[in-house]
């Protein structure tokens, strides 16, 4: 027993130092007893602990309970310990520090109301690692969704890792745990140490909401500097306000960052290198907009960023958060959006993540047929959790709020839909219905399109969906899912396999190119030929066209223009605009020497032309997503593997006429009909010699008789170039 009343109980002492008390904050730091003011604290490695004022007197010399790390004292009467410090002296030497029991909570009764409705629109301020001050003092507060747990510390360099020391506050209405530590500052390494709710210790974990983490393969969280950007993209946001995205140009480059270009000695370049190299090449191909595979933080390169872990952190492979601040503000400057791929779906289960996070399935559903995804050995988020619904809502806002980015594009929708997705019968758990639909997937992918464009006007949202859910880019209110733009996968393995095939085979296929066009309209499409298809023994899109290498690059020119002409907004990996040979290698850079071969920059040449064409003319882009766009020339001729179209933009846009030759053979005096006599100038043939080809082509421009043909009141005969397309542009008398 105590041999005074204000003396701690050796049981709770006890407590502490097993770290496994259950009201660390009610126990250390200043308390007021019947005897007086008492300050209790515990440190390890001191001999000596005294209580000095914020003039550096001593209040108290506290005194060590023996065989432990505990120190009490009783204050004398009339003593002020408000901004009291602990000064330290033992086996590290001597040091002073702030008591972090003596602060109060940073929290409040309005946080732990909206986690648990699952409405902390803004939970990454919240929660994470966050410099302040606090009470008059500089430090850093620290907050970690634990539920289930029974107690959470924060450990680093700046305790030797010790449980024990920084034991955080539990806040029972929520089940967040906060502490904030005085003199901790951004570039520290930390992690949360956790035990379950059985007692048991667990692995380390990184911070859900860290801003930082250290560089792979350290597992650390690290306390980022406080964002302060000196943005200069206030015209182009108000620009992008203003814009309406399905009735605005939109040609996507997609980029892996690590591999797009590499520095010396192959090492990753930097945020900064980035947007020196990256952003002015990609303005000069006349794109509108970066699509960057994921920056998340992730612990294995090979996952390309699609298991992330660290969900409110660019990845420190090139730099740490403002790096990637400047690289966006970079683009933007430049006219370009960027779009990051967003990971909702799923999380790998890497012990120092989000898997039983707190000793439970705490993110993800404790049913391994709910929570757990077959072919990626990864968890899946429980979407019907308001808590895990509040954190992925809050991870969406934070990039389009913190990095001004422009657009998100949502990995793996399908598995997210579909409960039963790459399951077998018996390995899953229907709805409540009987149904194979995710409900709460809907509720909540719902949730955040509403939040992105209520929010971030002129944003876009772009899922990934390979499968005929319907409404996908409707608005919610009409039932959809609240999507800007779908991509159009059945297109891409359509046209691509229409591509792989011997041109003499190409009549029997016709209805591959033609297909889509029974469809393209029921979505607001986006045309992919993204990373997944130069990967896995694929080969690049160069590599699957047939014939000799003349013929190769001449159907890959023809196939480009096809989709640049089609309706739909565009999407092209790195490397294929200059025509990569070999498959995309995420351990090294693009083979960007062969850029200068004439073929290959022949290719980048036409993306370049077709980008500009695109984003010029209305007719190529303003009703990309509306049947109103487009009509048929030619649809029928599968014997000659001829293919002609309108694009229409709206009143006085000048149409453009798209006529496509996939076979080798030239077609002299072909005839098309027009729906306006006169002339019609030819702005782009793919079989030009400035990109490659053998120059055939009908002298620039042509003119329209007044000759009926294909339901039109007009015609021309054209010579169609071999294995080529033709764009022509009415130009009025």
């Amino acid at each position: 027993m105590p041999s005074a009343p204000w003396q701690a109980d050796p049981e709770e002492i006890a407590a502490v130092a097993d770290a496994r008390h259950g009201d660390i904050f009610g126990f250390l730091g200043p308390h007021e007893t019947p005897s007086g003011t008492v300050i209790r604290a515990f440190v390890p490695g001191a001999a000596r602990v005294q209580a000095v004022d914020a003039a550096g007197a001593v209040l108290a010399a506290l005194v060590q309970r023996p065989g432990t790390a505990f120190h009490e004292a009783l204050l004398q009467p009339g003593a002020d310990p408000a901004g009291y410090r602990l000064r330290a002296e033992g086996e590290w030497g001597e040091w002073e520090f702030h008591d972090p029991y003596a602060f109060a909570p940073v929290l409040g009764a309005m946080d732990d109301y909206l986690l648990r409705e699952g409405r902390h629109r803004e939970l990454y301020h919240r929660l994470g690692a966050h410099p302040m001050t606090h009470q008059g003092v500089g430090g850093v507060h620290f907050a970690v969704w634990a539920p289930n747990a029974r107690r959470v510390s924060v450990v680093g360099d700046f305790n030797h890792w010790d449980g024990r020391t920084h034991q955080m506050r539990g806040r029972i209405d929520s089940g967040l745990w906060e502490i904030f530590i005085a003199g901790a500052v951004p570039g520290m390494a930390y992690k949360y140490e956790i035990i379950g709710p059985q007692g048991e210790l667990l692995p380390l974990k990184a911070d859900p909401f860290g801003n930082q983490g250290e560089m792979r393969p350290s597992t650390a969280s690290v306390v980022a500097t406080p964002l302060v950007p000196d943005w200069g993209d206030a015209d182009f946001l108000a620009r992008r306000a203003a814009t309406a995205a399905r009735r605005a140009p939109m040609a996507i480059y997609e980029v892996h960052p690590g591999s797009w270009r590499r520095g010396e000695d192959n090492r990753f370049l930097s945020y900064d290198e980035l947007a020196e190299a990256l952003v002015p090449y990609a303005a000069w191909m006349g794109f509108t907009h970066l699509e960057l595979m994921p920056v998340s933080e992730h612990p294995l390169d090979a996952s390309w960023g699609y298991q992330p872990i660290g969900l409110f952190a660019p990845t420190s492979r090139f730099g740490d958060p403002a790096g990637f601040a400047r690289f966006v503000d970079a683009a933007h400057r430049a006219g370009l959006g960027v779009i990051l791929d967003w990971v909702p779906a799923h999380f790998p289960t890497d012990v120092h993540g989000l898997a039983r996070f707190d000793g439970t399935a705490l993110y993800e559903h404790d049913d391994p047929r709910r929570g757990f995804h077959p072919d990626w050995n990864t968890a899946i988020y429980n979407f019907g959790r308001n808590e895990v619904s509040a954190t992925l809502a809050a991870n969406a806002l934070f990039w389009l709020d913190r990095f001004h980015i422009d657009g998100l594009r949502v990995d793996a929708v399908a598995s997210m839909l579909y409960l039963d997705y790459s399951r077998k019968p018996g390995e899953w758990l229907p709805n409540p219905e009987g149904g194979n639909e995710n409900r709460e997937a809907v509720a909540f992918l719902q949730h955040v399109n509403t939040l992105a464009y209520g929010l971030h006007p002129g944003v876009v949202t772009i899922a990934e969906e390979s499968t005929a859910w319907p409404g996908v880019s409707q608005p919610v209110d009409a039932g959809g899912l609240g999507f800007g733009f779908k991509w159009n996968m059945g297109w891409m393995h359509d046209t691509l396999a229409y591509m792989g095939q011997d041109p003499v085979h190409r009549r029997w296929h016709h209805d591959r190119l033609t297909f889509g066009l029974l469809y393209a309209f029921s979505e607001n499409f986006v045309l992919p030929i993204s990373h997944d298809e130069v990967v896995h023994g694929k080969g690049t899109v160069l590599a699957r066209m047939p014939g000799d290498d003349w013929q190769k690059f001449a159907n890959l020119r023809a196939y480009y223009a096809f989709m640049w002409g089609h309706p739909g907004k565009k999407l092209l990996f790195m490397g294929q605009e200059f025509a990569q040979r070999d498959e995309w290698n995420f351990n090294r850079s693009l083979d960007w020497h062969v850029a200068g071969y004439p073929t290959h920059r022949g290719v980048q040449l036409l993306v370049r032309d077709l980008n500009h064409l695109h984003r010029d003319l209305p007719a190529l882009h303003a009703r990309d997503c509306e049947p109103e766009g487009f009509r048929w020339i030619v649809v029928d001729d599968a014997d000659q593997s001829v293919l002609a179209w309108l694009r229409l933009g709206g009143e006085g846009d000048a149409p453009v006429a798209v006529v496509c030759n996939f076979t080798p053979v030239p077609r002299q005096f072909y005839r098309i009909g027009l729906p306006l006599a006169g002339a019609w100038r030819e702005i782009l043939n793919t079989d030009a010699e400035a990109y490659g080809g053998s120059g055939m082509g009908n002298l620039g421009a042509v003119t329209a008789e007044p000759v009926p043909a294909h339901g039109y009141p007009a015609s021309v005969t054209l010579t169609l170039p071999p294995l080529a397309t033709l764009f022509l542009l009415h130009e009025a008398a």
